[in-house]
């Protein structure tokens, strides 16, 4: 990429030959205001990036009269042999797969369904999103009650269709399937937004060419409309995908990572060894493992949306 060909003003590149006096004035002045706010955001998001890998290659306790002390690969070298960290890891992967692959489905549906004039449209549209615009910490706690075994109201409702009811969260049985529940009924809005809004903007011709052509409504939505909604789609899925890998909010609220550790992601599990056991080095170690996941799981959408481009 040529970063010159995109922020001439950051980097000075100049796109003509000649400039006036003037323009150049306003050149120098666009640098200057540019480059301090720069400044900052790099420094903001690189500080905390250093400041973990540092951690890392350290064991460390929190203490002021101990600092940091020097182990080398030490820490990663434990975590690769760690049941734990490895059984979050598989955690992690498993929530993230089963809750994404769940609402891209449903989103892209709701999108479609709700794309078509009815009665009542911008009502149902608006209902659909609130459930996206709660905060996850109520929304954690909302459902923690309608979980609970003796009065939540789910165990209610199959007491009262002759159902066999359920632990939900508070069983290793089910508690994931329950946090990926939550999740989808969360999510699936924001993925319904994001194509709803390229539906929108998908042009008319191809698929009234396909209607005249004698194609029905299930053709045309599969051959037509959904492989030019796919640039869309794995937008969404980038989205989701990152978001899901670092929840964190809705699992501490209802189950802290149990019962039995049976829903500790790699985000529970790092925030306890660094606050609860106080293991800063060790838990350094696990956060940058895990930005490295999400990075590389990032990469890899990045260069799926590329090729559906070129493409298109």
């Amino acid at each position: 990429m040529n970063l010159f060909q995109y922020f001439p003003q950051l980097f000075g590149k100049q796109t003509k030959s000649s400039k006036s006096p003037r323009r150049k004035d306003d050149d120098i002045a666009r640098r200057v205001m540019i480059w301090p706010g720069t400044f900052v955001v790099l420094l903001l998001v690189s500080f905390p990036v250093i400041y973990v890998l540092y951690l890392g290659f350290h064991d460390w306790s929190g203490s002021i009269l101990t600092g940091p002390k020097f182990v080398g690969l030490a820490n990663y070298q434990s975590l690769m042999k760690d049941d734990r960290f490895l059984n979050a890891v598989v955690r992690t992967l498993q929530f993230t797969l089963a809750a994404v692959s769940i609402e891209i489905v449903l989103g892209v549906a709701l999108a479609v369904l709700l794309n078509r004039e009815f009665w009542g449209k911008n009502l149902v549209r608006t209902l659909f999103l609130l459930p996206f615009m709660a905060t996850p910490v109520v929304i954690g706690l909302t459902w923690l009650m309608m979980y609970n075994p003796a009065i939540g109201v789910f165990n209610y409702f199959l007491k009262s269709l002759s159902l066999p009811i359920s632990t939900w969260s508070y069983s290793t049985s089910t508690a994931m399937a329950s946090l990926i529940i939550i999740d989808i009924w969360q999510y699936t809005p924001m993925v319904m937004l994001i194509v709803m809004a390229a539906l929108s903007a998908l042009p008319r011709e191809p698929i009234e060419a396909a209607i005249v052509d004698g194609a029905n409504a299930w053709q045309s939505f599969y051959f037509i409309t959904l492989p030019l909604l796919r640039p869309a789609i794995i937008i969404a899925l980038l989205f989701r995908t990152i978001d899901t890998l670092k929840v964190f909010d809705i699992i501490f609220a209802l189950t802290q990572g149990g019962p039995a550790f049976a829903t500790e992601t790699l985000n529970i599990y790092a925030f306890i060894t660094n606050f609860q056991y106080l293991r800063f080095g060790y838990g350094s170690a696990v956060i940058f493992l895990f930005v490295m996941l999400i990075l590389i799981v990032s990469m890899i959408l990045i260069r799926i949306r590329r090729g559906i481009e070129a493409e298109l």
